[in-house]
């Protein structure tokens, strides 16, 4: 379906001797409304963004469409849709739940319009990530979230404690009844789904039941309704804090992997239940191999800085969510593809003195 809103197309050289430098896969940023200005906009796309992942700015296509020009105005293209979309009804099975539905269809259809292919959900119970600290020392005076199950939750953005506790079984038909109800929809107007993991990653938080806290569970979901636009959103922090390995995780779950969240953790079990956030560059996950086994895999999709430390100057209001760290974990992922492309994708011919391309991805 033609697009509604087109990319100014951008005076950026991109590439050398005739060889793209573009990433293999779309490097997108979330700014949350609270930080996303015409200056900070300016600031993503100076430092390498090239995709805006947009929490939804309501249901009507005007709003929508309105916003994807905006972005287009700085070269941003908008490709993938999160937060801030209404769905504890249909989590919980409560009344409005049907408004619910109805109002994501109508999102779907309309991103459709507007050329953006990814929506991101998720299925937590408390509607979105849950920390317990937001003021954990990281390099130099920076600060980071951390979780520990036996401690109370701290306030963050998302989180939304629920009354009503809902069993694994329950939560299991209310996911399939969804899916149900809207992969049609993306299947018709080409629309992925990308689910994101439970975060933390817990079979029990708090005395309410998660059901989508590990590859295996994750995995189930694309089964339960088998269909090319039933995807995941592999946060690769998330499945850290339990302690899986990422790379492994990559390869196994290759192109149901339709949106990445990139970021780090150190974990102090490996049972999801007590972790802090770090840097990108720091943590207990390895990014080159990480990265190189997401080019191994074949995937373009967009791949989005997630939650950075607060550094220095900003209020730590936005816990995860602001602007500096997102800059600087921007740069180090632009890095980090273009030495695992060129490393993987390209071959120094000494006798013509040019390097040449070689297709060896998977």
């Amino acid at each position: 379906m033609a697009s509604l809103a087109t990319t100014t197309t951008s005076t950026d050289k991109n590439s050398i001797n005739g060889i793209s430098n573009k990433p293999f896969m779309k490097l997108g940023i979330l700014l949350v409304p609270e930080i996303s200005n015409l200056s900070n906009l300016k600031l993503a796309a100076q430092a390498g963004a090239t995709d805006i992942v947009l929490p939804c700015p309501g249901f009507t296509l005007e709003e929508l469409d309105n916003a994807v020009k905006d972005m287009a105005k700085h070269n941003l293209k908008v490709s993938v849709i999160e937060r801030f979309v209404p769905h504890d009804k249909i989590v919980h099975n409560l009344p409005g739940k049907e408004e619910q539905i109805a109002n994501i269809k109508t999102l779907i259809q309309n991103m459709a319009q507007c050329g953006v292919k990814t929506f991101c959900y998720n299925w937590m119970p408390s509607d979105d990530w849950t920390r317990t600290s937001t003021d954990d020392p990281q390099r130099g005076g920076a600060l980071s979230t951390s979780f520990n199950i036996k401690d109370t939750p701290a306030e963050v953005s998302g989180h939304k404690k629920q009354s009503k506790i809902t069993t694994a079984d329950e939560l299991w038909k209310n996911l399939e009844n969804f899916l149900k109800e809207i992969l049609p929809i993306c299947e018709k107007y080409e629309v992925d789904l990308a689910l994101h993991p439970d975060d933390p990653p817990v079979a029990d938080l708090h005395g309410q039941p998660q059901i989508v806290y590990d590859i295996d569970h994750i995995e189930k979901v694309c089964e339960l309704v088998p269909s090319p636009r039933n995807g995941i959103c592999f946060c690769q922090g998330t499945f850290a804090s339990r302690g899986i390995n990422i790379p492994a995780s990559i390869k196994r779950l290759g192109k149901k992997i339709k949106f990445v969240h990139a970021r780090n953790v150190i974990c102090k079990n490996k049972d999801g239940t007590e972790f802090y956030e770090t840097w990108q560059d720091t943590g207990d996950i390895d990014m080159y191999d990480a990265m190189k086994a997401y080019f191994d895999a074949g995937l373009q999709c967009t791949i989005r800085p997630d939650h950075v430390p607060t550094m220095e100057t900003e209020d730590n209001k936005l816990p995860g969510y602001h602007l500096l760290g997102r800059l600087f974990a921007l740069g180090y992922l632009k890095g980090l593809m273009e030495s695992v492309e060129k490393s993987a994708n390209f071959m120094y011919d000494s006798s013509m003195n040019t390097s040449k391309r070689r297709n060896i991805r998977g």
